[in-house]
């Protein structure tokens, strides 16, 4: 049986008032049926979100907003051709579908494509550019929003790939985040799920030889080995059985 797949996965919403983001109900009964790739749902759905964090109220996203979302375009594909091809193609689509809709400006600085929601504010927007009416304000006060990283913590880290966190465990890893950066500790939590070594004892073991000896020279390089066996060897010395 090869390495487990160490993924991220969500430990639920918490309790409290959270910030939420208003999506009409014809998205969910008309259109997530007939959306058929993932970068169309994942753009749609930006859009929305994007649309509705701005500070200064605007019916548009620029092309540059998507692009210069880093976790978006983590999240659309591996490298940034392959982001860059999966984002062009999820918006296309959602233009032929008729949920955005798309115009090219020329100034001079070029061309700038931007992108409206198919509402009535978005639909009076592009129709006051086309009639010359109206014109976006592109200059430098123009500022996208971005998606930010708020979880998971430590204990969301633990919890969701080793089990459940007590007291005792719970002082361990406040104690580990000061020494160690969020990073690190992930990867060693992600070398003891591969080697099916589920404890805290052992990812602990991992992050301390790497502040001794270095986590990236010789041996203890941050890449993962392919082959289990190699890795589980490499570390088994440290910890006991």
């Amino acid at each position: 049986m090869g390495g487990l797949l160490f993924m991220k996965g969500f430990s639920g919403f918490p309790n409290g008032k959270l910030r939420v983001t208003p999506v009409p109900n014809l998205f969910f009964s008309d259109l997530l049926p007939h959306i058929d790739t993932v970068a169309e749902l994942k753009v749609t759905l930006y859009c929305f979100w994007a649309l509705s964090q701005q500070d200064r109220p605007r019916p548009y996203l620029k092309l540059t907003d998507f692009m210069q979302d880093i976790i978006l375009m983590e999240g659309l594909g591996s490298g940034n051709n392959a982001a860059l091809e999966h984002l062009l193609d999820g918006l296309e689509r959602a233009v032929a579908r008729g949920t955005l809709l798309h115009i090219s400006i020329e100034s001079a600085d070029g061309s700038t494509d931007i992108y409206f929601i198919n509402t009535p504010k978005g639909r009076a927007a592009l129709e006051g550019i086309m009639h010359g009416d109206w014109r976006p304000a592109l200059g430098r006060e123009d500022v996208p929003v971005s998606l930010r990283v708020e979880r998971p913590n430590i204990f969301v880290l633990y919890e969701q790939n080793i089990g459940s966190l007590t007291p005792l465990l719970a002082d361990e890893l406040k104690d580990a985040e000061q020494t160690y950066t969020l990073p690190w500790i992930e990867e060693a939590i992600q070398l003891a799920v591969q080697n099916n070594k589920r404890n805290w004892r052992y990812a602990r073991a991992i992050l301390e030889r790497w502040r001794i000896q270095g986590k990236d020279s010789g041996n203890n390089r941050g890449t993962i080995p392919t082959q289990r066996n190699e890795t589980v060897r490499k570390y088994d010395d440290i910890i006991e059985r």
